[in-house]
Parts: structure tokens; sequence; C-alpha cells
């Protein structure tokens, strides 16, 4: 195979420079917004999982009977406001104690907002959507999911490992789901060091709704659940 002698030019359209740069301005005026209208929901629990999950099968009762202990604990539930797993959340944190709030993203398919929302919010960017999340969180639930719910539970492992927000719970719920994961992570991460062994320690595996409820409250017994002021200051840089 030959190898060109040099690159092609760039195709850019005409007057797409300065459509990317004012793209900006939409990027700055949903952190605005989302920040704005979540400020007032502390403390929240963010809970995660498959858009595909349908009413009628476990993962979809389980996450509804999570999100009402939480709810009525005291807790915001915040999920991605969109159906399955995140209709589950939102429905059973609607019909509990404290706010249900959905973070919906703009998509070409799957994602159509769920009813069971008291604060809802649209995104267009996956990556500020993404911020609020982490950003309003005192705990992460976890439930089995696809790509999407890979990515949130990676991101959030990236940020409190690296420190660049505070330590909170992350909780995955369905051992049998997500028990070969855990197990690759010790066999080839760990083992390849590419993780330090007390990175493990940042997962908890836990299966009982009760259980769910009682290990955030026991992160949490030491210390109060609003951030404190240097962990204010981190989050400003997530």
């Amino acid at each position: 195979m030959s190898i060109p002698s040099k690159l092609p030019k760039s195709a850019i359209p005409e007057g797409w420079n300065s459509k990317e740069a004012w793209r900006v301005f939409g990027i700055m005026s949903e952190f605005v917004s989302a920040t704005d209208r979540l400020n007032s929901i502390h403390p929240a629990v963010s809970i995660f999982g498959s858009a595909r999950t349908l009413p009628d099968q476990p993962y979809y009762k389980l996450t509804e009977e999570i999100a009402r202990l939480l709810s009525d604990a005291g807790f915001s539930v915040i999920s991605g406001g969109g159906p399955g797993i995140m209709e589950a959340a939102n429905k059973g944190a609607y019909y509990g104690k404290s706010p249900s709030v959905g973070l919906n993203i703009q998509l070409p398919h799957e994602q159509v907002g769920n009813p069971y929302q008291n604060i809802s919010q649209t995104f267009q960017h996956f990556f500020a959507r993404k911020v609020m999340f982490v950003k309003f969180a005192s705990a992460y639930v976890v439930m089995p999911g696809g790509f999407g719910t890979m990515d949130e539970l990676m991101e959030a492992l990236t940020l409190v490992q690296t420190g660049k927000t505070r330590r909170i719970p992350i909780i995955l719920v369905g051992s049998k789901f997500w028990g070969g994961m855990l197990d690759w992570f010790r066999s080839s991460l760990l083992s390849e060091k590419v993780i330090s062994p007390e990175d493990m320690d940042l997962i908890q595996l836990i299966d009982e709704p009760e259980a769910v409820v009682n290990a955030i409250f026991k992160h949490y017994e030491t210390r109060g659940f609003e951030p404190t002021e240097a962990e204010r200051e981190k989050q400003l840089y997530l």
C-alpha cells in the first residue's frame, strides 16, 4: 500500500469555525441554567441504568424500590430523565417525600422524557449533563446498563480516583450483572498495575435496597452531606 505524500487539505465549510465558536455560549447556558435549577436539591443521589429495561423486569422494580427508600430518607433522586431504569428511579422518588430530578438529553432515538419528574432539565451536550450528575450527587447508585451506564460509572470512578471531586459512595447493584466486570478489574487492571489496590475500595457491590441506603448513611456518619468549602472549590474544575 502506497503512503500519500501529503494529506489532503481540510474541507471545512465556510463559516463553520464561527459557528463552532458561538456554540460555546450554548454550552455556557446549559451550565448556568442547570446549576441555577439544581442548587436546592441537596442531598441527592444519582441513579443510572439502562434505558431499555422494561417496567415488568426485576431491575426496574428494584430501582423503583431503591429510589423510593432514598426519597423517603430525605435524598433527592437524580436520573437521566428517560425510560427504563431512569424512569424507575424517577418514579420511585416521585411517589416519595423528596424531589425527583430528570437530567434529560436530546438524542436521535431512545431518549423520551418520563412523566415522573418534579424537576426536569434538558441538555444537548453529554459532558455538561455528566458534570451535573457528579456536582450535585452525594452518592452514585449504578444499576445494570449498557454503554451510557458504563460511561457514567467510569466518569465517576475517574473523578474520585484522581481527586477531581470528593469521595462519594459508588454502589453497583446486581452481583450477577457486575460480578464479572469486578473480577476482570482484579485479574487484569489490578494485576497489570494500571490501577492501585485501594482503587477497588471506591466501589461497593450491594444487592438489597435497604443496604444501599444504609451504606450511604454509613459513609457520611462522621460528616455532613454538604460538601466542605475545599470540596466545593474542587468541583469548580470538574
